[in-house]
């Protein structure tokens, strides 16, 4: 009987005592860091468990939306930067081409052509001249 405790405390010791993980063992027992910061990424490590346990449905919601926004903004960006130009573009031939008998959609075709590297404008100017 005395060797079945003996070969339960044995069996008890080797289920507790279990290898570190390698950066427990590299920051607080190589390295020397302070327990109490082990503690604090332990209880820190426990809490986002639990929040990722009961809110899965709500984050990954939030993480598809970011990824969306991310994969969409370049596509935005472009898009205002061409509004944009085509605005400054419009502003310039009203202020130094002169054009007189030109529409609203005729401007917006010359600034849209400058903004995409058309020379239009400059035809126009030799012939006015």
């Amino acid at each position: 009987m005395n060797s079945k405790k003996m070969n339960n405390s044995e069996i008890s010791k080797k289920n507790k005592k279990k290898d570190l993980p390698w950066w427990v063992e590299l920051l607080f027992v190589q390295i020397g860091l302070p327990d109490n910061l082990l503690i604090k990424i332990l209880k820190t490590n426990k809490k986002t468990k639990e929040l990722i346990k009961n809110n899965k449905k709500s984050l990954i919601t939030f993480l598809f939306a970011i990824i969306a926004f991310g994969y969409f903004y370049p596509v935005f960006k472009n898009a205002k930067n061409k509004l944009d130009c085509e605005e400054i573009a419009k502003n310039y031939i009203i202020k130094n081409k002169n054009l007189t008998g030109i529409n609203r959609s005729e401007l917006k075709m010359l600034s849209t052509n400058f903004c995409n590297g058309g020379t239009e404008i400059y035809e126009i100017k030799n012939l006015n001249n």
